[in-house]
């Protein structure tokens, strides 16, 4: 069995900047939500039996109260916003499970659910291209999967992409901060000279204080230590921003995240999407489902 889990703010975004705008019949943007809609229907009918969607129903989470500069909804287009609560409910129709995050952020979902279904799974695919969720790939039994290029980014991958390993991945991006997150990094630091000491040490407090205890060749090595020093405990935090919590009651169970089909309300919804043409494709592909 191959469990799928699919960030649905990312797919919400891209599907938002993608293609045309389109309202509904009351004036409602839901161009992003039909392309996600019919984006979930496309792999529902190459083959994903096991499905869940994480969406971020609020862009803010715990994250803003550890650090001022951690990324909100301010700057997104309200068009956008709006659409997150259409897309949670057309999937829900579509008889997918959705889990939508307020506290936590999707990513945390992701990671929780692809924790639960590591234990019975054959394989677990989260499909995102966002490098925060590195850290949840294991070996070949949890991957990632970039449905834009197709590249699937196994343990392997992760290495050699960062140079560091999955457990390794919250620690490099607290040393060479991550932008979409808005937190900076610490300063000098870099993706190579971070991916060189984490490679040897592992993790920020296994690092040495003094750059002699290195041994590595490391441009600006003294400096680099320094700044660790300095800011350590600010590394620290920026870690915690980029470590993914895997304990979110989310229930990744086999049995619940089985598509069994589009729920009668889904006629509805389609009708409303402007595609009424979805409900029966929807219905066509459940048809040829082993899992439905």
């Amino acid at each position: 069995m191959r469990v799928h889990l699919l960030d649905g703010t990312y797919e919400l975004f891209r599907h938002y900047f993608a293609v045309p705008p389109a309202r509904s019949e009351t004036g409602v943007e839901i161009a992003a939500v039909r392309g996600v809609v019919r984006s979930v229907l496309s792999m529902l009918d190459g083959g994903a039996t096991h499905l869940g969607v994480a969406t971020d129903h609020v862009i803010e989470s715990f994250r803003n109260g550890l650090w001022p500069g951690y990324k909100t909804g301010a700057g997104v287009a309200p068009d956008l916003l709006a659409q997150f609560p259409l897309l949670e409910d057309a999937l829900r129709a579509l008889g997918v499970v959705v889990w939508p995050m307020v506290k936590y952020e999707a990513d945390d979902a992701l990671a929780s659910a692809a924790r639960e279904a590591a234990a019975y799974a054959e394989q677990v695919v989260i499909c995102t291209p966002d490098k925060d969720l590195a850290q949840c790939v294991s070996e070949e039994r949890v991957v990632q999967l970039d449905r834009r290029s197709g590249k699937v980014t196994d343990e392997p991958a992760v290495l050699a992409k960062f140079g560091v390993g999955p457990a390794s991945i919250p620690d490099y991006l607290a040393l060479v901060g991550d932008s979409a997150d808005g937190f900076p990094g610490l300063p000098g630091w870099g993706a190579k000279s971070a991916s060189v000491v984490l490679a040897k040490f592992g993790h920020i407090e296994d690092i040495p204080p003094l750059a002699s205890q290195w041994a590595l060749p490391v441009r600006g090595a003294v400096g680099l230590a320094g700044t660790l020093k300095q800011e350590r405990e600010l590394a620290l935090l920026f870690r915690d921003l980029a470590t993914l919590r895997t304990s979110v009651p989310v229930r990744a169970t086999a049995e619940r995240l089985r598509w069994a089909g589009p729920r009668p309300a889904f006629r509805r919804v389609a009708r409303d999407l402007g595609a009424p043409e979805l409900f029966e494709e929807a219905r066509r592909v459940a048809a040829k489902s082993p899992a439905a």
